[in-house]
């Protein structure tokens, strides 16, 4: 039996295939089309999320970096001796020397840069061997113009932020005197031209370059991590003579599986360096990368599930389209002695078939879209933006179109089968109790359609007007919840008290908070200044809390400034601590309860958790640094002198003041005024001050422009999806109800009322999704923003966007009308004639 049922429905498939094939290319292209954009979505969505790691793998990275000298401490800042036997330690595959020149340099002219205030300036690096860092090991990416000549002296590469700080372009020149260690160790050492260089290079930049530590990176970051590079030739000539610092970047036997003792060995070669020294890997940017990309990832792969549900809710009209419209042909098989298996059978095998195709043609054009992923700060450095099979994502999504869309169609042909139909009375349904209320007022072209949209008919004329009324709802649903998450992302980023920056402005020391502020001078400045309503005086530090090392935004307890509290309260006294959420579960702590908290200038004492907060991403200088979920507040009693003053200030200070303006102040006249303290702090401190900053966001939000266009496009997407998923349902109804309408014109219905009756149909559809719709959506929206802030640790915020909504709303309404002038059109000119010949 199945044999004569496949081998009959393949002869009606070929004899039926020139009068159907524009039902079945129509779903093959739907599907093709907008499953393929969802196929793409995901797989993008996984290429973004693992994009750092794999462009972090492309620059053949070093496992492990230490520092070995440093010229205040040392004498000298690079030692080959000492480097020689670094690279002699148990599981070290390479050893690849860095050194440092900030201190032993100085630049001629007058360049007037861009910098931002509170910028360190940059860190001017070389290396040399076959490793060389930067060229070698630790590559850098090119992003305008050139990577330097490794044997010209005369060229260096910069990063963006470094050319910006000295006023310079591609091609431009910028003079350098180098001095030599001896010359700089002196007390009297003022630089050129009251000393004699060792060596001026005038070199050229042929490059602006980005590395690993800036691909993604928070704005406190950025302001100590611009970087020159010299080339080995130059590197080679003034290493032994000008070193102001040098470092080893590792390559390990087995990664970081003998980290320690790799790190043991080389601390007994290398002379005791204090707070300057130590080692870092890549691991905490690694970590940091993929916590800021991942909310873009999120958005992409939430929309890519978004485009397939829509692709199976409207793939699935097209098919109840497509099986009910040979309907009645299967009645006429089941009259000549089809079985009705046979009769049920009729037409699936196209739709199978198209579904089929549809589903390999989505697989095609993912593979055909997925060069535009990775999205994010990732991508301009990404080693591969090409064609790339997700076979994960192609296969699993294959096989979700084709038995989701195969089960539907069955369902369907099931439901209409003619035996089926057959025992279903071809009478119209009840009308509830206010449609007839209301045809007493509303012209009969309205009720009609009202009846129509309802699904107010049943047999042979009934309509597919109830996934008409499911595909419109679930549109608005996903827009509306779109905007939601795309207004509260907004808020999010306009304003930085929902990341912790709950203060306006931020006085820094030097080299962006790495050093101190001299403390009663800056207080009798802030406490006579009329703008400043509050200030707070903080540092940064670390400690270790439950066997675990944690970032300390050290200050007092009870300060009038301090960080967004999420719950519980604020730092009142110095037996408690305030942790971010990350640090609070990696803890396995709660609120209310205790935590052993040890310094290394104290012994260990128990601290009750008061609460938390999102912590403000500044002093990232440190290893581990504050980040939004990861630290704690601690008090400043708890850290002993040496702590709190680590590069040995004469006046000791705070690292940062955290500053907010007296209510109704001008902004711009309170910035000049902490500009101009600053300046007199310049003055009269022992080193240069950073300066004030405004909010320094986190890495997660200082990438947010590459998820803000993501909910439009979302928006855009659906809606268009919802647009052509309502038209083809008009038309199908139009087309089934083709009898009722030439009766109501033989029974004087003109064409303007049946078009009218159309509109009204359409206009009643996308009410009722946005009666739906909204309220889910905003409820939807809401929720899944306090998921995602909950993510980042951020202060939860939902926003609707009222204005936004409203006009999605009249917007629906709107084009509905618009989409049924066809199929109104084609209603008006239904031929009485022809279709009531059999009556």
């Amino acid at each position: 039996m199945i044999r004569a049922v496949v081998r009959e429905s393949w002869y009606r498939f070929r004899t039926t295939l020139r009068r159907r094939w524009a039902g079945y290319l129509t779903l093959v292209v739907l599907i093709g089309l907008v499953g393929g954009v969802a196929l793409a979505a995901v797989a993008g969505a996984r290429r973004t999320q693992s994009s750092f790691p794999a462009y972090l793998t492309s620059t053949h990275p070093s496992d492990l970096d230490m520092f070995t000298e440093f010229g205040p401490v040392t004498a000298i800042g690079y030692s080959a001796k000492v480097d020689e036997a670094v690279a002699r330690v148990p599981y070290v595959k390479q050893a690849v020397d860095v050194i440092g020149f900030d201190g032993t340099l100085q630049v001629l002219g007058h360049h007037h840069g861009t910098g931002v205030a509170g910028e360190a300036p940059p860190a001017l690096e070389g290396s040399t061997g076959s490793g060389a860092a930067y060229f070698s090991t630790d590559r850098v990416t090119v992003l305008q113009g050139r990577m330097a000549d490794p044997a010209r002296p005369d060229e260096i590469v910069m990063s963006s932020g470094a050319a910006a700080h000295y006023g310079l372009q591609l091609g431009s020149i910028l003079r350098v005197a180098f001095f030599t260690d001896a010359q700089a160790s002196q007390p009297n050492f003022s630089g050129y031209p009251g000393d004699e260089p060792h060596l001026i290079v005038p070199f050229k930049l042929v490059g602006i370059v980005e590395w690993s530590t800036q691909v993604v990176e928070d704005d406190d970051a950025a302001l100590g991590n611009q970087i020159a590079v010299i080339t080995p030739a130059l590197t080679r000539q003034l290493e032994t003579c000008c070193a102001y610092y040098s470092y080893v970047a590792f390559h390990l036997d087995d990664g970081l599986a003998h980290e320690a003792a790799v790190v043991s060995a080389v601390d007994k070669v290398i002379p005791n360096l204090g707070p300057v020294g130590g080692s870092s890997t890549n691991a905490p940017y690694v970590a940091k990368a993929e916590r800021a990309i991942r909310p873009e990832a999120i958005a992409l792969g939430v929309f890519g599930l978004i485009a397939a549900l829509a692709a199976l809710v409207i793939s699935g009209q097209v098919i109840s389209r497509l099986i009910r419209r040979n309907a009645e042909e299967g009645a006429i098989l089941r009259a000549l002695g089809a079985g009705p298996a046979m009769a049920m059978a009729d037409g699936l095998s196209g739709v199978v078939g198209a579904i089929a195709a549809g589903s390999l043609l989505a697989v095609g054009v993912a593979v055909g879209l997925s060069p535009l992923a990775p999205i994010g700060p990732v991508r301009p450095v990404y080693p591969d933006i090409g064609v790339a099979f997700d076979w994960t994502v192609l296969g699993l999504g294959f096989l979700l179109f084709v038995v989701a869309l195969t089960a539907t169609a069955l369902l369907v042909a099931y439901r209409v089968a003619p035996h089926r139909l057959a025992q279903r009375p071809d009478t119209p349904a009840p009308d509830p109790g206010w449609i007839r209320a209301a045809a007493a007022e509303l012209p009969p072209s309205a009720v009609l359609g009202i009846r129509s949209a309802l699904g107010g008919r049943a047999g042979r004329d009934a309509a597919p007007v109830r996934s008409a009324l499911l595909g419109a709802a679930v549109a608005i649903t996903v827009i509306v919840t779109s905007l939601t998450f795309a207004s509260s992302l907004n808020a999010l980023v306009s304003q930085p008290p929902l990341y912790g920056w709950n203060w306006d402005y931020a006085l820094l020391a030097g080299f962006s908070a790495a050093e101190n502020l001299p403390a009663a001078e800056t207080a009798a400045l802030l406490d006579h200044d009329p703008y400043v309503a509050h200030w707070a005086g903080v540092y940064f530090e670390s400690a270790n809390l439950d066997g675990q090392s944690v970032p300390v935004l050290a200050m007092s307890p009870g300060a009038a400034v301090s960080p967004s509290m999420l719950s519980g309260q604020a730092l009142a006294s110095p037996s408690q601590v305030v942790l971010g959420p990350a640090t609070l579960a990696s803890l396995h702590a709660r609120v209310g309860g205790t935590v052993v908290a040890q310094t290394d200038g104290h012994t260990k004492v128990r601290l009750r958790i008061v609460g938390t907060a999102t912590l403000p991403t500044i002093g990232g200088s440190g290893d581990p640094a504050l980040a939004m979920g990861t630290g704690a507040v601690m008090a400043t009693s708890l850290f002993s002198a040496s702590d709190l003053n680590q590069q040995g200030s004469p006046i000791a200070g705070p690292m940062a003041v955290l500053i907010t303006v007296t209510p109704g102040a001008s902004h711009a006249a309170a910035l000049r005024s902490l500009d101009h303290i600053t300046a007199t702090l310049n003055r009269s401190a022992d080193g240069p001050i950073g300066g004030v900053v405004s909010a320094l966001r986190p890495a997660e939000i200082a990438n947010y422009r590459t998820v803000g266009a993501t909910p439009a496009l979302l928006a855009g997407v659906l809606a268009a999806g919802a647009i052509g998923a309502l038209g083809l349902t008009l038309v199908a109804s139009v087309r089934q109800r083709r009898r009722q309408f030439a009766l109501l014109k033989a029974l004087g219905f003109t064409q303007r009322q049946l078009a009218a009756s159309v509109a009204w149909q359409s206009s009643v559809a996308a009410v009722v999704g946005v009666l739906v719709g909204v309220p889910v959506g905003i409820a939807l929206g809401r929720w899944l923003w306090t998921l995602f802030s909950d993510g980042i640790s951020a202060v939860p915020h939902p926003t609707v966007p009222i204005a936004a909504i409203a006009a999605v709303a009249l917007g629906a309404v709107a084009f509905a009308n618009l989409v049924s002038l066809i199929p109104g059109r084609i209603a008006a000119r239904t031929r009485t004639s022809l279709l009531l010949r059999a009556e």
